[in-house]
């Protein structure tokens, strides 16, 4: 990978429009969607028959492809041995297509989609609505969901839990959470976007025969992040390097919340960069000197101080925002950066002095720049309608800049309609100061030359693995010191690779 991330497709998450054009081509290719149906079908009993021993089964269909997968794993299961009762939204008679096909192949009888089809029911299958799903479940449908999650059922899902949105994750009208759910070919955005993800529970993906070259004229474009993605766009320090060749970065920080800028400038520095200079108002000059021997500081009274400091061209890089105050100064600052061309990570206080000025902002972007906004954060710059991944690349395309909209699912938007969504985030890190590690991971990779988008992704996959490593009583100030054994691991996983 040079300058951007790699099309890899076993990260590739593909939306409904997109898995609907993989059937097409299959078909295309003479494959018949019969076929399609009947090994989704079996994939999902697959599935269900390596984790569960036979049991009493109730599997849900409903009237469309989704519901015909549905009679598929009900027929195989049965003639597994297993006691299957299978109930259907609507009549028999008003299925079409390869759903009609597969129906006619089940020889049990069709009940009515009603909440006593649970009785006995150890296990239950959802194949009411796949990820195409567009409106709020309600009626039967709503109903049968409530009864499922009333009875803490066990429940696998075909394609996505009924009620989940596939491209946005997001629940629509009610959603039964599975312990498994089972898609085909390509996850999609649902599956690992909250609260999506958390309703999928286990996603397994089963091969249905569609082609991989089908991906050629697809082109996905959204990941879910992986270190396969940005590996070669990773820089590790070579025998001629020097402090300057690995990046020279600056990071502005406050006279006042210091411990944002530290937190950062550690961060850069454990991630690589090879020299961190820290720009604070003479007043905090001695805080950071004192408690960071290993970083430079430079004191800047005024915008003409830091604009002078960045007449260096060594300096590869800055940070404004974390700790910064929202100040005119901060502003001041942050377009003195920007105006440099070089890269520009802008996070925290950098971002909400542009509250209500997302179109300045966007205009100042000459060069590299990467926008960390929390949902708060964002809300005060951007349009926030919409789900999550649409959200962040429209502001992505609006401004030029990579966008990294912040949480469990982080996502990272690249100008160009590209994104990945980061998965390996514990809840450990709510914490204060995350995000400033988080920022300071950014600055240090794109000072050692590595392109925007492929740093935000890597920092953010860092920035999880090295939570996932400590675990419980996790804080902030824990994160730089983690990173070495995650980069060990890194680095070992890269050279297998």
């Amino acid at each position: 990978m040079t300058d951007d991330v790699a099309s890899m497709p076993a990260q590739a998450l593909l939306t409904v429009e997109e898995s609907y054009r993989a059937d097409a081509a299959a078909a295309a290719l003479g494959i018949p969607g019969e076929r399609l149906m009947a090994n989704a079908g079996a994939g999902v009993a697959r599935e269900i028959q390596a984790r569960w021993s036979p049991r009493p089964a109730a599997v849900l269909c409903g009237p469309g492809n989704n519901g015909g997968d549905g009679f598929v794993v009900a027929r195989l299961l049965a003639e597994a041995g297993w006691p299957v009762r299978l109930a259907l939204l609507g009549p028999r008679s008003a299925l079409r297509g390869d759903a009609a096909v597969h129906a006619g192949r089940w020889s049990g009888p069709v009940e009515a989609l009603a909440p006593d089809v649970l009785d006995g029911a150890a296990l239950v299958v959802d194949a009411l609505f796949g990820a195409g799903l567009a409106r709020p479940l309600d009626g039967a449908a709503l109903a049968m969901v409530e009864a499922v999650k009333a009875r803490r059922l066990d429940c696998v899902a075909v394609d996505v839990p009924s009620g989940v949105h596939g491209d946005s994750g997001a629940v629509l009208g009610g959603a039964i959470p599975a312990r498994l759910t089972v898609t085909f070919f390509r996850r999609k955005p649902g599956h690992v976007l909250l609260p999506g993800r958390v309703l999928a529970g286990e996603v397994a993906v089963a091969d249905i025969g569609i082609p991989e070259s089908v991906l050629d004229d697809i082109r996905p474009r959204q990941f879910e992040n992986d270190p396969a993605l940005w590996r070669d766009a990773w820089r590790w320090p070579q025998p001629g390097d020097h402090k300057y060749s690995r990046g020279h970065v600056i990071v502005v920080g406050g006279a006042h919340m210091t411990g944002a800028a530290r937190l950062a400038a550690r961060a850069a520095m454990r991630v690589g960069a090879g020299m961190v200079t820290i720009a604070t108002p003479p007043e905090a000059l001695p805080i950071y000197a004192t408690a960071m021997p290993g970083v430079l500081t430079s004191p800047i009274a005024r915008r003409a101080d830091f604009v002078h400091m960045l007449d260096d061209a060594r300096k590869r890089a800055i940070l404004v925002g974390p700790g910064n105050g929202v100040s005119d100064a901060t502003r001041a600052y942050a377009l003195a950066a920007l105006a440099t061309r070089r890269p520009v990570v802008i996070d925290a206080d950098g971002l909400t002095v542009f509250e209500g000025a997302a179109d300045a902002l966007g205009s100042a972007i000459r060069g590299p720049c990467v926008l960390t906004p929390h949902e708060g954060e964002f809300a005060r710059l951007f349009d926030p309608a919409g789900d999550k991944l649409a959200r962040a690349c429209r502001a992505a395309a609006a401004t030029g800049a990579v966008v990294l909209l912040k949480g469990a699912d982080t996502v990272v938007a690249a100008p160009d309609g590209r994104a990945v969504i980061g998965t390996n985030a514990p809840p450990e890190l709510a914490t204060a100061g995350a995000g400033d590690v988080l920022a300071g991971f950014i600055l240090g990779l794109v000072g050692q030359g590595m392109p925007p988008f492929a740093a935000a992704a890597a920092a953010v996959w860092l920035h999880g693995a090295a939570a996932l490593s400590f675990g419980p009583g996790l804080v902030a100030e824990d994160l730089p010191d983690l990173l070495p054994r995650v980069l060990r691991e890194l680095k070992s996983r890269f050279a297998r690779a």
